[in-house]
């Protein structure tokens, strides 16, 4: 194409007046370090995403069953029982969450409490984040503890630092919550909350905010008895997975055992909000970064009508050969193409060699006071191949508008 040729020409060749070649290589820094940003803000996204999914599955189960209407369901127990004959569920068990009031001393705080069997605790990743003491839920007949024969629980890093509470503490926890059933005294206030006296097992921190600010791990049988719920109710199924079986197989299994009464979700669709934040940040931030782009090419169209002023004397010899308007024209088109394609391919290569070196190198570093307070010492990046197209696919369209706005005038001068 003899357009783009005298295109390539005029971006290679040495202008006669400096501040052309000042102009387009200014453009092109400008569209690499913009298309640049682009890729390593996204992947840093990225890899915050990863390490988020990566904690979230410390403690939320593979797959969790939920009514589709209502916040309790019945028959729990036996649901949980037919489910854990599909192959491939390791652990299927009730748990029951609601939120509640702990008392220590002459303090207290809300907190979640959230009921759950031994055998989900155990299929837990709860033994690998323990900060103080294990992970034992359920009664402890063990006369040396400070209160014999008491429902033993874990807390969160949150609740421990509120409370002062250790696994070692001589004082116990107590949880409070409202009677949802019966007469309440209204001359003696506190018969309108059932309270239970548990002592604290261990502590855990997984650093995800919902489960260290205030989580009280307690034994089903304990929440339900506080919560005045029957045998086989609960708010939802937990189910734990086996190594080497496709979960979504095994969730459509469920959904076709238990009916449409249910929802089947995976560890993102419980936590769907805090990855949906994730998401509107990561693609909000990749807009800004765009406009950014097309603010830079506008000194690429200042380029190219500076350098159809310096090519006026070409242009007339073209014209004397038989060149057409629209043919000189494109030629200018393409030199716009050229410019930012050039700086946005300079970009994308930048930005993915960086973000490789980050994510197998970790050259840069978090900062904090105290480094052992964070769950990892560098930046988390990981490279999407589909953030590269997307981000391709905006220097594109940006190269397509600048060479269509350089052929606004008609007239070239």
């Amino acid at each position: 194409m003899l357009a783009l040729r005298v295109a390539l020409r005029y971006l290679l060749s040495k202008k006669s007046h400096n501040a052309v070649n000042i102009l387009s290589l200014v453009s092109v820094i400008g569209v690499a370090i913009a298309t640049m940003a682009m890729v390593i803000v996204l992947s840093v996204f990225n890899g915050f995403s990863d390490l988020a999914s990566g904690k979230l599955s410390m403690m939320d189960p593979d797959l969790l069953v939920s009514p589709d209407r209502g916040k309790v369901m019945d028959g729990a127990d036996s649901l949980a029982a037919v489910i854990s004959e599909i192959d491939g569920v390791k652990v299927a068990a009730p748990v029951l969450r609601e939120q509640a009031l702990a008392v220590i001393r002459d303090g207290q705080m809300p907190v979640t409490m959230q009921g759950m069997t031994v055998e989900a605790v155990r299929a837990t990743s709860l033994q690998g984040i323990m900060l103080d003491g294990a992970p034992v839920v359920g009664y402890i007949d063990e006369p040396a503890l400070p209160v014999y024969g008491s429902p033993a629980c874990v807390i969160s890093v949150g609740v421990a630092v509120e409370t002062g509470l250790r696994s070692d503490s001589d004082e116990p926890l107590r949880i409070y919550v409202p009677r949802r059933l019966g007469r309440i005294n209204t001359a003696n206030p506190m018969t309108a909350f059932r309270s239970d006296t548990l002592v604290v097992a261990g502590v855990y921190r997984v650093e995800q905010a919902e489960y260290d600010a205030d989580m009280v791990i307690v034994p089903l049988e304990t929440a339900r008895r506080l919560l005045e719920y029957t045998d086989g109710q609960a708010t939802g199924i937990q189910i734990f997975t086996r190594p080497g079986y496709d979960r979504k197989q095994i969730a459509r299994q469920i959904a076709d055992t238990l009916g449409r009464d249910y929802r089947i979700l995976d560890r993102y669709q419980q936590q769907q909000q805090a990855f949906r934040m994730i998401a509107v940040e990561k693609w909000v931030t990749l807009l800004m970064l765009a406009f950014i782009l097309v603010i830079t090419s506008f000194n690429i169209i200042s380029a190219i009508y500076i350098l159809k002023v310096e090519k006026q004397d070409n242009m007339a010899v073209m014209r004397a050969m038989g060149a057409t308007d629209s043919m000189i024209q494109s030629i200018f088109a393409w030199q716009g193409r050229l410019i930012t394609l050039t700086g946005g391919a300079i970009g994308l290569i930048l930005g993915s060699v960086l973000t490789l070196a980050q994510q197998w190198g970790g050259f840069i570093r978090l900062q904090a006071g105290n480094m052992t307070m964070l769950s990892v010492e560098t930046y988390p990046v990981r490279l999407d191949f589909m953030d590269l197209a997307v981000v391709a696919l905006i220097v594109t369209v940006v190269a397509l508008v600048c060479s269509y706005i350089s052929t606004l005038s008609r007239r070239s001068l």
